[in-house]
Parts: C-alpha cells; structure tokens; sequence
C-alpha cells in the first residue's frame, strides 16, 4: 500500500470520534496500524482506552463507516488489541490541548 493510501486511510478514521472523550481515534493515539491487502480487506489494529470499554462495537461500526467511501476499500477487519497498552504519551498534541493534559 502507498503512502498516499495509508493517509487517507487515516484522514477517514480521523472522522470517527470517541463518544466519551469527543476526539477522534487517530488523535487519541488509538489507531496502531492500518493495511489494505490486494484483494481490498483493510485491517485496523487498534484499541481502546479501557479494556471493556461499554461502546467498543459503536466504534468498531463507527471505523467500518468511515472506511467504507474509500474505492479501494472492499471489506474492514477491526482487530482491538491490549498490547501494547494504551497511554496518554500516544495522543497526539491537538487531543492532549483539547483535554486539557499536560504534555
């Protein structure tokens, strides 16, 4: 997959919007990794803030949506994975301003 590809991947999963926290899953630092085999299945490997978190399959449809207008795009595969960890030191500098932790 080409670069050009993979950000725009992340530019839709940029849309999806964690319903606690109100910033999207890239600049939360949930997204790890994102593929897109030849025969158009993109993976998403991700996670979430908290293990059991009660709106895990509202974002897992929410990711499915977002991808689904991308041509290249014929299936989505969420994989939620819990290693390694997820912390605060992955959000991004926009989510961490906007919530108000400090860098």
């Amino acid at each position: 997959m080409d670069e050009a590809l993979k950000e725009n991947l992340m530019g839709a999963l940029e849309n999806v919007i964690d319903p606690e926290l109100g910033i999207d899953i890239v600049n939360l630092g949930l997204i790890y990794d994102v593929d897109l085999d030849d025969e158009g299945l993109c993976t998403v490997t991700m996670t979430l803030t908290a293990m059991g978190c009660p709106l895990s399959a509202h974002i897992e449809a929410d990711v499915k949506r977002a991808l689904a207008d991308i041509p290249e795009v014929k299936e989505v595969k969420v994989d939620i994975v819990w290693s390694p960890p997820w912390g605060k030191e992955r959000m991004s500098r926009y989510a961490k301003i906007a919530l108000g932790i400090p860098d």
